[in-house]
């Protein structure tokens, strides 16, 4: 019973920034494993980040650590992606996830999350 909408995203040039937004609904989302996934045209979806319960652990790909930052505000229901020092493989939609407990498997596994947002479009050019 929890519903992701994604916003954020857009089209800037290699070396650039972009915050994105996921707002959830449900009064269960503070429980929740959150996480950010991307799919480019023609590729498996991968984990980006991941962030549990009050912010307690956050983990990331090895393609995005040091540049993304994933942080999540409880009381206004938001999950958010800040990206820095984007690069062109960094293009790809980008997903908001969500799982309740008892939380299972890797986080950077998409089979693991049970809600997911319609995703919004990164675009990131040379």
């Amino acid at each position: 019973q929890v519903q992701l909408v994604e916003s954020g995203g857009g089209s800037v040039q290699a070396g650039g920034s972009l915050r994105l937004s996921c707002v959830a609904s449900g009064y269960a989302y503070r429980r929740y494993r959150m996480g950010w996934f991307r799919q480019a045209p023609g590729k498996e979806r991968e984990g980006v980040a991941a962030i549990y319960i009050d912010s307690s652990s956050t983990y990331y790909a090895d393609s995005v650590k040091g540049r993304f930052t994933i942080s999540r505000d409880n009381a206004e229901n938001t999950l958010y992606l800040q990206m820095n020092s984007l690069k062109p493989e960094d293009t790809a939609m980008y997903y908001c996830a969500a799982t309740p407990p008892p939380y299972g498997g890797a986080w950077y596994m998409a089979v693991e999350y049970n809600y997911w947002g319609q995703g919004t479009q990164v675009t990131v050019s040379s």
